[in-house]
């Protein structure tokens, strides 16, 4: 599966105009069954903004690199990162990262 399709690039891009109280999330990403991926934006041809759950209990806003995801692999079978292709952002990410940091996980 394609993580990031051009229309998804198109978003990322179009969001960075967008006034941060109102952005919304693009996509959602996951893997390893507890690493979670909110994607709001693109600041640059490999930096992605979002919300990021590395499952330790501990989400947080931050930057994460597109080529690194693309190539992460979760042992014990290798599986890649996916996209949960049918997620349809209900709040903005401001939102997302308030109810998070009270759920020590992304709750979508």
């Amino acid at each position: 599966m394609k993580l990031f399709t051009k229309e998804i690039e198109q978003k990322l891009a179009d969001n960075v105009n967008v006034e941060e109280t109102t952005r919304r999330p693009v996509l959602k990403l996951f893997g390893g069954g507890a690493c979670t991926w909110l994607i709001s934006e693109r600041v640059d041809k490999d930096t992605l903004f979002g919300l990021c759950d590395l499952g330790m209990g501990y989400p947080e806003l931050g930057y994460v690199s597109q080529s690194e995801l693309e190539g992460l692999t979760f042992p014990p079978l290798g599986l890649p990162v996916e996209r949960e292709i049918h997620f349809q952002p209900k709040k903005t990410l401001s939102e997302y990262a308030k109810d998070a940091r009270e759920a020590g996980e992304i709750v979508t």
